[in-house]
């Protein structure tokens, strides 16, 4: 157990190194900064020398893994942190510096308990990514084959460990003042970002999560997921196969070799939605250093660490929510948040669905590039302040991935309207999963698994209730009535004539 003023020093450790790098400035000068953070802010960089130019990335990158994933989801919100900022950030989804392959090499033969040449014919010593957890190196199997090789980078698991202790001290802290910070549930926030990074620091779980998404996705042609080589997969190193492709951050790149980067967004959106509404299974983790266009123009997907599953019952609202905002039907949405108890029943339903059209209707018909996302932010946030709505850490990965796939689909395609794209698919599985024919459809399976279940019944009450032929129950045990006669000292001269008795008896039976 980490003891408090280590969690403190460490916190304190983190805004320094994030004030010497200039990444506290927005935060200072941003009007809606808690004052309290402001002081906090200011006295971190007291005494700092503070850049001209923030150098985000390195001030994530310098804090360490958890705060680099962090780094990564903010670098494909442009309008949320700045141009500048984004642009720099981007330099921590591949761009890290690698480490040795004396080291890598190490990690590979201890994981298999074999010399590397056992496994692969060749392998190339520069990586071609470095991320926050793993580096990635091509290779040539022994049967021929071209494959990417990723490695766990040593040390990394004790260094989120450390970094989440602390994470997770700071949250208690943070909720226990009440209030506001209360209702966001800090703490489980945390615990739900403590389980992502846990699936994600074993390779073999994400070969599986792999595996499942490309099964789950053959109805989406457009969207690609690599070959697993589970003969050389273990928890420390992952094997898959190579694609050549273009990253869909490189807009040039992909303009120069003939893609249509408006298709690319569309087919981004589709895949995503047929993920998180369809299957329920989502990879979630797709920034553009993750998703490449492959030659025939299909979109391939990397890096299945990070992974997210809705049930059907939340895969039902979401959709119902997503084409409510599309149709601008805000008073079913706003009943959709009361069915699932996101806001409490003592609010009205046609204030919240009031609410809810001042924050989505100016955004309605509207290209991305001339929609203000922080601005409808600020205001969704006020709807769940005003109405008492908590915090839903089962869905933040949802929002977190939503958000990602919005800004790499506005990369791709500054005009794309999310709505109109997302519209076809949405109003089709509505139709498909909540019409006339699905609800008999459920009907009839709800209908047979009881069927099915009555030979079971049937057991169990005659296992409750016997038939008249059969044997006689066992008589219940006679309950023994304890008699209580007078006080303790009854007691004992109860014990003493037993005594004299008993002896009395075996001096005659010996004479």
């Amino acid at each position: 157990m980490t003891a408090p003023p280590v969690h403190l020093y460490r916190l304190l450790k983190w805004g320094r190194i994030l004030a010497r790098h200039g990444a506290l400035r927005g935060i200072e000068r941003d009007p809606n900064t808690p004052k309290p953070v402001r002081r906090i802010a200011r006295i971190a960089r007291f005494g700092a020398r503070i850049p001209t130019t923030p150098r985000y990335a390195d001030a994530f990158q310098a804090i360490g893994p958890a705060a680099i994933k962090l780094g990564q989801t903010l670098a494909t919100r442009p309008d949320l942190v700045g141009e500048e900022a984004a642009h720099d950030l981007l330099r921590l989804q591949d761009a890290l510096p690698p480490l040795s392959f004396a080291v890598i090499r190490e990690r590979i033969e201890s994981s298999y308990g074999r010399p590397l040449e056992t496994f692969f014919a060749s392998i190339d010593e520069t990586p071609v990514g470095a991320a926050s957890i793993a580096q990635v190196h091509r290779a040539v199997t022994t049967e021929g084959a071209q494959v990417a090789v990723k490695v766990l980078r040593p040390g990394v698991e004790a260094e989120f460990a450390r970094a989440i202790e602390t994470y997770e001290w700071a949250a208690a802290q943070v909720e226990g003042m009440g209030g506001e910070a209360a209702r966001l549930r800090p703490r489980l926030i945390i615990e739900t970002f403590k389980r992502w990074t846990a699936r994600e620091l074993d390779l073999r779980r994400e070969a599986a999560s792999a595996s499942e998404l490309a099964e789950g996705m053959t109805a989406e042609p457009d969207f690609y997921v690599p070959a697993i080589d589970w003969q050389r997969t273990t928890g420390k190193v992952l094997v898959l196969e190579w694609l050549d492709g273009i990253k869909l951050s490189d807009r040039a790149a992909l303009v120069a070799a003939g893609h249509d980067t408006t298709a690319l967004a569309g087919k981004l959106i589709r895949a995503f939605l047929r993920q998180a509404i369809a299957e329920g299974f989502f990879h979630a983790d797709m920034h553009q250093g993750n998703l490449f266009a492959l030659p025939d123009g299909r979109i391939a997907a990397i890096d299945f660490g990070i992974m997210g599953r809705i049930d059907r019952r939340a895969r039902v609202w979401l959709a119902e929510i997503l084409y409510g905002l599309i149709t601008g039907n805000y008073k079913r949405v706003a009943e959709i948040h009361f069915e699932a108890g996101y806001v409490p029943p003592h609010h009205n339903v046609a204030e919240f669905a009031t609410a809810l059209r001042a924050v989505g209707e100016p955004m309605r018909g509207l290209p991305v590039k001339d929609m203000s996302v922080g601005a409808m932010l600020d205001g969704l946030f006020n709807i769940t302040r005003d109405f008492d709505m908590q915090t839903q850490p089962h869905l933040l990965l949802l929002q977190k991935t939503m958000v990602m796939v919005e800004g790499v689909a506005r990369g791709l395609d500054p005009e794309i309207n999310l709505w109109e794209t997302s519209a076809p698919f949405v109003r089709e599985w509505i139709r498909t999963e909540l019409g006339p024919e699905a609800a008999v459809a459920d009907r009839i399976i709800t209908d047979l698994r009881t069927l099915a279940r009555l030979p079971q019944l049937i057991r169990n009450i005659e296992l409750r209730y016997p038939t008249p032929g059969g044997a006689p129950p066992a008589p219940p045990l006679r309950e023994i009535e304890v008699v209580r006669v007078g006080g303790g000292w009854r007691y004992a001269a109860v014990a003493v004539l037993a005594a004299a008795a008993s002896a009395a008896a075996m001096w005659i039976a010996f004479l």
